[in-house]
């Protein structure tokens, strides 16, 4: 056990001491150590309730006969942290809590993990940690948001947002926008529409990191508990076995990871967490995959922001096992891989079936042929860029016209709620990437204001930053060669014409070779906005996000 290197031999006396001093037994440092990594605070609604979670799973560790040791992790609130200086520290984020989640592991000699994240880039960060340090590992999220209330329907976060922008356009009074605020989220958990924490926590069942239920069940369902508890119990079952992350999380399980995710819907945000993930199991995974595997896996669910249902709706509906069963009648997933369960993918979804055809359709009948999540590539975007197919209208999947240029999310959302873009236009927004920004932020005020005053259906937006899972509309992110790396969309002029192809996964900035060869020679690329701090050492250390902005190898600095 890795723990011996702690708690055995004469020479360990001065440790154990230390154990001691914390009111451990000698019965509990002769057992397996188990980190519970919980990420509780109480500025996350998504966290707010994880102690409970810990709880639950210390008790399970314990019932398996291991010794469980808590140990904290930070996690940034998104939507907290949206549409201001806040939003640059997320994503970065994720390298702090996979560093600090190896750190206390490592520094400890603990012999497994259970990682207890919900929201956004600390599931990711958790996992990363997990499979870079090649220990046993289960992932146990503290669960979905209940769906709220507004006007007689079910909403969720998303609707927040855009109901701002229908506000700033006049659609609903401020005595309606009030009534939104107060009943948008009305439980702990992460938000209950298919963005990016429910995307992760679905994914990580999908790669078989985490039980099945996992990305589903309501965090204020009892049935949450019990999966703690069983999480907890798993991970002795894998120390026992000496099953390790590596060998849960490769290349055929990322696969599966990438179906699930197409079938799903989720996050284009996934896109940036599975290439991390994958580059931590030493896995090559690159773009074109992405679109391989779109091709040929349909999209089964449209749960908000592509559709009116809620995630409470897809675990009724049988969950991601449900889906996974589906996918298995056409051969698209590998059943044979070994999960957290100590069982194969094909024994865990076994007799999983679909309960309600309006959370997940069958796969004879999907929404459409093609997943929800598409790679564009074209000169303005030579290294690629992402578009969450599944949530744009039928109507902009082609779209041409004349850019709108920003060079801040700040100018992009003043201009939007001034009344400034109109149909047809491409709003462009820029130095907003993993190293411009730097930190990419998340560009949901200006896609949600767009969806507020019902311009998504007429107007795109693209960016070297990224979207929320709760964005809608033809939001294409990701661009690459970001603008602050000499990318092409640093040289966008107002009014220049772009044309988007979905379909065909192409995107075009309708400028000649030559005319771009001239912009560039007066071009000089600005500093960061922030250099000071680590946000500025991150700056200088990330990569692009083609590679899922994670921080550059060794030999790369």
């Amino acid at each position: 056990m890795r723990s011996d290197n702690v708690t055995k031999g004469v020479e360990r006396a001065p440790n154990r001491s230390l154990f001691y001093a914390m009111g451990y037994t000698k019965e509990e440092i002769e057992r397996p150590l188990i980190g519970v990594v919980s990420a509780h605070s109480e500025i996350v609604p998504g966290h707010m309730h994880l102690d409970k979670i810990a709880e639950a799973v210390k008790a399970g560790v314990r019932l398996a006969g291991g010794t469980p040791i808590m140990i904290p992790a930070i996690g940034v609130c998104d939507g907290i942290a949206m549409g201001h200086i806040g939003m640059k520290y997320s994503l970065a984020s994720r390298e702090l809590i996979a560093d600090s989640v190896e750190t206390m592991t490592i520094a400890h000699q603990l012999d497994g993990l259970v990682l207890i994240p919900n929201c956004d880039k600390i599931v990711p960060g958790m996992v990363m940690a997990a499979v870079r340090m090649n220990i046993p590992a289960v992932v146990c999220s503290g669960g979905p948001m209940l769906a709220g209330s507004f006007d007689g329907e079910e909403i969720s976060l998303s609707k927040m947002f855009e109901a701002v922008g229908s506000y700033k356009a006049g659609l609903i009074s401020e005595c309606q926008l009030s009534e939104c605020e107060h009943g948008a989220c009305p439980s702990c958990g992460s938000c209950a529409g298919m963005y990016t924490a429910n995307s992760m926590n679905c994914l990580c069942e999908s790669l078989g990191i985490a039980l099945p239920g996992n990305g589903t069940i309501p965090a204020v369902v009892s049935g949450r508990i019990a999966l703690a508890k069983h999480a907890g119990m798993a991970i002795m079952n894998l120390v026992e076995k000496d099953i390790k992350a590596r060998d849960i999380i490769n290349e055929k399980s990322i696969r599966n990871a990438l179906a699930c995710d197409m079938a799903l819907g989720c996050s284009s945000n996934s896109v940036l967490h599975l290439l991390a993930i994958a580059n931590e199991a030493g896995v090559d995974l690159n773009l074109n995959l992405f679109n391989e595997m779109s091709e040929k896996v349909p999209n089964l669910c449209h749960l908000a922001p592509a559709g009116p249902t809620h995630m409470q709706d897809l675990n009724n509906a049988g969950g991601v096992p449900a889906v996974q069963a589906e996918l298995a009648k056409k051969g698209l997933i590998d059943l044979s891989l070994i999960t957290a369960t100590g069982k194969t993918v094909g024994e865990n979804i076994k007799g999983a079936y679909i309960k309600d055809t309006k959370a997940i359709r069958p796969i004879d009948n999907p929404y459409s042929e093609t997943g929800g999540i598409q790679i564009l590539w074209g000169n303005i975007a030579k290294d690629g860029c992402v578009v969450k197919r599944s949530a744009v209208a039928p109507e902009m999947l082609c779209h041409k016209g004349p850019a709108r240029v920003f060079n801040s999310e700040e100018e992009a959302i003043k201009a939007i709620y001034n009344s400034k873009i109109v149909d047809g236009d491409v709003v462009v927004i820029r130095y907003e990437g993993p190293k411009g920004g730097p930190g990419m932020r998340e560009m949901l005020n200006p896609t949600s204001a767009l969806a507020g005053m019902k311009l998504d259906k007429t107007v795109a937006l693209i960016t070297d930053g990224r979207f929320s899972g709760a964005s809608r509309g033809a939001s294409i992110g990701h661009v690459c060669p970001e603008a602050a790396e000499g990318g092409v969309i640093g040289l966008v002029e107002e009014g220049d014409i772009i044309s988007i192809d979905i379909p065909n996964a192409s995107i075009t900035l309708e400028v000649s070779d030559e005319e771009l060869a001239k912009r560039r020679e007066n071009y000089t690329a600005p500093k960061p906005n922030i250099t000071n701090g680590w946000l500025g050492r991150y700056s200088k250390l990330v990569s692009t996000a083609s590679k899922g902005a994670v921080m550059k190898s060794y030999d790369e600095i």
